[in-house]
């Protein structure tokens, strides 16, 4: 069972219930499809990239349209002013006794058309402000204090126009614009300050519509490249894609399958490669299995033929056995050395067939209700006289609780007669360890030794038919090299898991999993076994 983990509390906003549902699985869709889709990263990358270069070149495009408007209102704009400034001087009268009050009247006569030649069109608006703030003349809108005072204090006579940008009213509110500032001398009226305020209404306008233009041909321009690229993307990954779906079949078992080749390009010289790897696999694949099935009817067959003549040598040799009280020392001693070599060759024999019956698919599974701890007890008490003479103890440990699983019984104890007379051969005489466990659908029996154990890489290597970790070691009770990967088939057998792990010096371990009834599915991976 799985720890129970209690949620942590966050203290702050809550998503919308519905986003709590929807959105883990949404992210872990675009993950996967992120992961497996080549063609799609290469297009998500190929927008991105697009992207970010058009809003650059965008941006320069956008900065360099908007200067440039504005460096053309601000030409437009000063020799305007300075137009405006050469009429008004070259229409005042200029006599030395003109009266003040016919020079005003003069002056308000030339704004007034001055200002009409700026209404057209809505051009500009004029603002003409005598010494101090005395005699102002405006357009309809216009206050002094449209005039910015910096713009002011930047006039000097002789200097010529000045300028800033400021706010300025457009027909009732008030948008961003150009004030240009002149002096003008009237003669027995002093220096007037002329103020020409341009709205930039039309190029903002062309600045809006411009930069709407590069946005919509921007997102055409990166549209586009996405297209292009998933077409090309999908021209480079659809083979790829095909190879990996038959490779996969190939996997499956089906050495037929090939790729189709079209022209010779580098994409046909892959497909051309791949067909030939297939082919060579394919070839050596069916000679494995020739030679594998010459190998299972040579060794299926042996252990049959050699069953009648053991069976007579066995009954000659049991005469012996019995009579050999009546014998010399010698001939004793050779009738027992006979009769146990004869139990090795049958076990062996044994061995044989049974693995041979694996290989064919012939071994069938007849499965009934077994206690298995009365199992295990039965296993233990007929290796007590092996653990005796090696000098190790058995420590057994089982629940309170029968645990009644459906298998076979005499495979299941043959896997645990061989785990458990593996633990005390290689225990070194230490201590062994069987431990029984269950839960509503799994059994596991663990068996550990603490002895020679298992180096680096061993853990696959013990089911391995006719494999020994030290060929030097002397066995005590024989043995064919074929019990581990004979105990391996039965427990796949019963759709179960049989592992082992371990350390040099410190001991191995031998791990079964069952399901408790027939049907139940085990895990694909089981648990990490640690020695």
């Amino acid at each position: 069972m799985r720890p129970v983990e209690r949620p942590r509390r966050r203290i702050g906003l809550r998503p919308p219930p519905g986003a709590v549902s929807w959105l883990p699985s949404l992210a872990s869709v675009a993950s996967s499809r992120w992961r497996r889709s080549l063609q799609g990263r290469v297009v998500v990358s190929t927008l991105l990239v697009s992207s970010v270069v058009v809003a650059l070149f965008a941006s320069l495009l956008l900065d360099s349209i908007g200067r440039g408007l504005i460096e053309a209102k601000t030409r437009v704009s000063l020799a305007e002013a300075r137009s405006g400034v050469v009429f008004l001087e070259t229409s005042i009268d200029t006599t030395e006794n003109v009266q003040a009050d016919q020079q005003e009247a003069r002056l308000q006569d030339l704004f007034s058309r001055l200002s009409g030649r700026g209404a057209t069109g809505s051009a500009y608006l004029v603002l003409l402000v005598g010494p101090a703030e005395r005699n102002a003349f405006a357009s309809p809108g216009v206050a002094t204090s449209d005039a910015p005072p910096e713009l002011a204090a930047r006039l000097v006579a002789g200097a010529g126009p000045a300028y800033a940008f400021d706010d300025v009213p457009v027909e009732g509110r008030r948008e961003r614009g150009l004030v240009v500032g002149s002096l003008v001398s009237v003669p027995a009226l002093g220096e007037y300050r002329l103020y020409h305020l341009f709205p930039l209404t039309s190029e903002h306008e062309t600045q809006n519509l411009v930069r709407r233009t590069v946005a919509l041909a921007g997102l055409l321009l990166v549209g586009l490249l996405g297209l292009i690229t998933g077409l090309v993307a999908r021209q480079v990954v659809a083979p790829v894609r095909m190879a990996a779906r038959t490779a996969e079949r190939l996997a499956d078992g089906l050495l037929d399958e090939r790729l189709p080749v079209r022209g010779e390009d580098e994409i046909a010289r892959l497909g051309s490669t791949f067909n030939s790897m297939a082919e060579a696999l394919q070839r050596q694949i069916r000679q494995l299995e020739d030679l594998s099935r010459v190998q299972q009817r040579f060794v299926a067959d042996v252990s049959h033929e050699l069953r009648t003549p053991l069976t007579t040598v066995r009954m000659a040799a049991d005469v012996l056995f019995d009579g050999r009280e009546d014998y010399p020392p010698s001939a004793s001693r050779a009738a027992e050395l006979l009769q146990a070599e004869l139990d090795r060759f049958e076990s062996m024999l044994a061995d044989l067939l049974e693995i041979s019956r694996h290989d064919a698919g012939a071994a069938a599974l007849d499965p009934t209700p077994t206690d298995l701890g009365m199992l295990v007890r039965r296993v233990l008490a007929a290796a007590a006289p092996l653990a005796e003479r090696r000098g190790s103890a058995v420590d057994l440990r089982l629940p309170a609780a029968p645990v009644v699983a459906e298998v076979e019984p005499l495979r299941i104890e043959r896997v645990l007669r061989n785990l458990v007379v593996n633990a005390i051969e290689h225990g070194e005489g230490r201590p062994v360890e069987v431990e029984l466990a269950a839960t509503e659908d799994v059994v596991t029996v663990c068996v550990r030794d603490h002895g020679v154990g298992l180096q680096p890489g061993q853990a696959d290597l013990v089911f391995t038919r006719f494999w020994r970790g030290d060929r030097s070691r002397a066995r005590t009770t024989g043995g064919t090299g074929l019990g581990l990967a004979i105990a391996l088939e039965d427990v796949r057998l019963h759709a179960g898991w049989l592992q082992a792990a371990g350390s040099a010096g410190k001991g191995s371990v031998f791990r079964m999993q069952l399901p408790r009834h027939p049907g139940v599915v085990l895990p694909q991976t089981p648990l990490a076994l640690r020695s």
